[in-house]
C-alpha cells in the first residue's frame, strides 16, 4: 500500500476554523486584559479604602479620648458646682452671724454710752 501524496489545500472550512482559533486567542486576550485591569484597579480602591479606614479609626481614637476629657470635665465641674454652693451656704450663714453679732455689739455699746449704767 502505498501513501497518499500530501495536497496543500485551503478550502472554506479550514479557513474558517483558523480565524475561529485566532478571533478566539484575540478574545481571550482581551477578557485576560480586562481581567488585570479590574484586579489592579480593585487593588488600588482597597488600598485607597484601608487608608481611609485607618483614618477614620484613629479620629475614633481621637475623639474618644476627647469624650473621656470632657467626661471628666463634666464631673469636676460638677464637683465645683456642689463645693460652690457649699461655699455659698457658708457664706450666708456667717453673714447671719455676723449680722447677729452686730447687732449684739450695737445693744452692747447703747448699754455702756455714757450717763447710762449698765444693766
Amino acid at each position: 500500500m502505498e501513501r497518499p501524496p500530501f495536497r496543500y489545500e485551503i478550502n472554506l472550512n479550514t479557513a474558517l476554523l483558523f480565524i475561529t482559533l485566532i478571533a478566539t486567542g484575540v478574545g481571550w486576550g482581551i477578557a485576560y486584559n480586562a481581567l488585570v485591569t479590574g484586579r489592579d484597579t480593585n487593588a488600588a480602591n482597597i488600598a485607597r479604602l484601608e487608608t481611609r479606614i485607618a483614618a477614620l479609626e484613629t479620629t475614633g481614637r481621637v475623639l474618644d479620648n476627647h469624650e473621656l476629657r470632657i467626661s471628666a470635665v463634666e464631673v469636676s465641674s460638677r464637683d465645683a458646682s456642689a463645693a460652690l454652693r457649699a461655699v455659698e451656704s457658708s457664706i450666708n450663714s456667717l453673714a447671719s452671724d455676723m449680722r447677729l453679732t452686730r447687732e449684739i455689739l450695737e445693744r452692747l455699746e447703747r448699754g455702756q454710752s455714757p450717763g447710762r449704767s449698765p444693766p
